[in-house]
């Protein structure tokens, strides 16, 4: 145990920017001189305001120990919140973060729900990049790509002064 925690202990200090990112899983396999950490069982990762939760999550980082792309696989769910501060929360088969683009995508049975606005996307591929505000959706097997806006309705009728 100490051994892991010794080998985690430079990978935590790297991925350390201005926020903690947190990793708890029941299982943990690293690879330093590869550059990859797997993490397995029920898995949760948090930074921030972000979370991401699978049953395995990959980490690969460069040579200089900063990751360069986060795999999420198995009943993936998340919540997100981007530098426009937007909000999303949803789930996939398979996410994939590259922190570097600062773009997630997700794929397989998509479930991506824009919280501020109840915009819903359901495909099989969802791209979301956090500091341009830019998403894409595909869908596969000739399924469509089904997007569900809420709208609200506004009263045309104007209120009578009260005397």
């Amino acid at each position: 145990m100490l051994r892991k925690l010794l080998f985690l202990s430079p990978l935590f200090v790297t991925l350390l920017w201005s926020e903690e990112l947190k990793v708890i899983s029941d299982n943990f396999k690293g690879d330093q001189q590869k550059g990859i950490s797997v993490f397995t069982g029920k898995v949760k990762i948090t930074k921030g305001l972000d979370e991401l939760n699978a049953s395995k999550v990959t980490i690969y980082t460069d040579s200089e120990k900063k990751p360069i792309k986060y795999l999420a696989e198995g009943d993936v769910s998340f919540y997100i919140v981007t530098e426009m501060n937007e909000k999303y929360r949803g789930k996939s088969q398979t996410a994939i973060y590259l922190p570097n683009a600062n773009e997630y995508q997700f794929f397989q049975k998509v479930d991506l729900l824009r919280l501020d606005d109840y915009r819903r996307v359901k495909g099989d591929k969802v791209i979301v990049n956090t500091v341009a505000g830019n998403a894409s959706a595909e869908s596969a097997n000739q399924e469509p790509v089904v997007m569900i806006f809420t709208l609200q309705d506004k009263k045309t009728k104007e209120k009578s002064p009260t005397k």
